[in-house]
């Protein structure tokens, strides 16, 4: 008994010293966590988590990578979401599949997810999402949400991903070298930096709805109503 408390003390010990390695690693990247957001940036976390209040010029490059809906669609949805994020995973499998059926499957809007990884496990999951088929992309990105606890809280990251990309299609060996691709890791930063330095992105997930008229950009979680107020408000200006 007494080297089962020793052995189940070194474990809960062990735990504390990780996520509080992670709670600095994560310090050092200029990040702090919130009870309602989880980690958001130190200067989002220092405004209250007010919402980005940055103007975004109607012509601004957004990326175009990984698009679902009609490409004609006169609203966009910019999702800026990272893999490892809690909040990004609800909203992803709550509220957008809602979002799908009543305006994108009837070609109101599209969706353009963005990723922008905030740690390691998360940037390799986006590595490995770039694996998968084109067609693919959203299927595995679904599958990384709903699996966010097992590869997050894995002893092995890396190797539960590679499990999850050998189910959509990617082998190991395949899996590694995109791990490695250092052509899109520079894509994916690129992106990241940008949304921050440029867009004023201060948390994930962080939505940019974007039309002819007007971008507007909105932080963390929101209902399924109060983002279709904020959708019929972008559709009535460009439609009327």
């Amino acid at each position: 008994m007494e080297k089962f408390i020793k052995k189940i003390s070194a474990l809960v010990a062990g735990g504390v010293v990780f996520l509080l390695a992670a709670s600095f690693y994560l310090s050092l990247k200029g990040f702090e966590y919130d009870e309602q957001q989880g980690f958001v940036l130190k200067s989002a976390y220092a405004a209250d988590n007010a919402e980005i209040k940055k103007e975004i010029p109607l012509n601004f490059a957004f990326p175009e990578d990984h698009v679902l809906g009609k490409q004609n669609a006169k609203v966009t949805i910019y999702e800026y979401s990272s893999f490892g994020c809690s909040h990004c995973a609800d909203m992803h499998l709550e509220v957008l599949p809602e979002i799908i059926k009543k305006y994108v499957d009837n070609g109101a809007i599209k969706i353009v997810f963005v990723p922008l990884p905030l740690d390691k496990n998360s940037m390799d999951a986006a590595l490995l999402a770039e694996c998968v088929a084109k067609d693919k992309y959203f299927d595995f990105a679904n599958l990384l949400f709903k699996k966010q606890r097992d590869w997050m809280m894995s002893f092995d990251p890396q190797k539960e991903l590679k499990r999850l990309a050998a189910l959509s299609g990617v082998g190991s060996e395949r899996a590694a070298v995109c791990l490695k691709d250092d052509k899109t890791a520079a894509r994916i930063l690129g992106d990241r930096k940008v949304g921050l330095s440029e867009l004023g992105i201060q948390g994930t997930p962080t939505f940019i709805i974007s039309s002819s008229k007007s971008n507007e950009a909105i932080t963390g979680s929101h209902s399924f109503d109060a983002m279709t107020q904020i959708i019929d408000k972008h559709l009535s200006a460009v439609y009327n």
